[in-house]
């Protein structure tokens, strides 16, 4: 029941706060080719991405509604259509900050985090590259900071998990695997879209999430 109680909280607020809208890209949307092309983004922002927005927004209003009711059956059934769209509408709003058409480097405290733990960058690059291409079916590579451990880990979760929800990891850098990320570019190759996607990886985004995630 606590779960659902947080999550009636947020519909609750959300409710006050207002309908939940598409972010703006930080660029514009040719600004990241040719390792990802216009027509990719402008579909995978403005209609995937809207998409998610859309359908939030729409089980927002019928979870209200039904706390309203106090139908917790009702609840309980919208649930999963919630907790996916919230998740699809959170990863993609933090995978567009960790893209940038301009080149970037780790900060030091991060390099030396990840140098620490990984061996090498170019081996955690290899890792977490080898865990996004090796996703079944449809999800996400995820760079996260275990705030208990306070230990950078690399997972991968499946569909639109949130991160930090499923697992506890604050989340740093995402490498979005669903089709529609690559698909019109790079065909069946995710391979070679996850090799690619490093060349425009904002490191001055991921490094300021792992400032704030060692300091809170």
């Amino acid at each position: 029941m606590s779960f659902l109680n947080r999550n009636l909280s947020r519909t609750i607020k959300a409710a006050v706060r207002g309908k939940h809208t598409l972010p703006k890209l930080p660029y514009d949307y040719g600004a990241l080719a040719p390792i990802i092309s216009k027509d990719i983004l402008e579909v995978h922002h403005g209609k995937h991405h809207q998409t998610y927005v859309n359908n939030l927004n729409a089980v927002e209003e019928q979870m209200t509604e039904a706390h309203s009711k106090k139908d917790v059956n009702k609840v309980v059934e919208l649930s999963k259509n919630y907790a996916f769209n919230w998740g699809g509408h959170l990863n993609h709003s933090i995978y567009w900050q960790n893209l940038s058409p301009t080149k970037s480097e780790p900060s030091a405290d991060l390099k030396k985090a990840i140098e620490e733990q990984f061996s090498s960058f170019e081996q955690f690059k290899k890792d977490l590259s080898a865990l996004s291409v090796g996703v079944q079916g449809s999800g996400w590579g995820w760079l996260g900071f275990n705030k208990k451990s306070k230990k950078l880990q690399i997972l991968a979760v499946s569909n639109q998990e949130p991160l930090q929800a499923v697992t506890g990891l604050v989340p740093l850098f995402a490498i979005d695997v669903w089709e529609h990320a690559y698909y019109l570019q790079y065909k069946n190759v995710r391979a070679k879209y996850v090799e690619a996607i490093w060349d425009i990886a904002n490191w001055k985004d991921i490094s300021d999430r792992y400032a704030e995630a060692i300091c809170n």
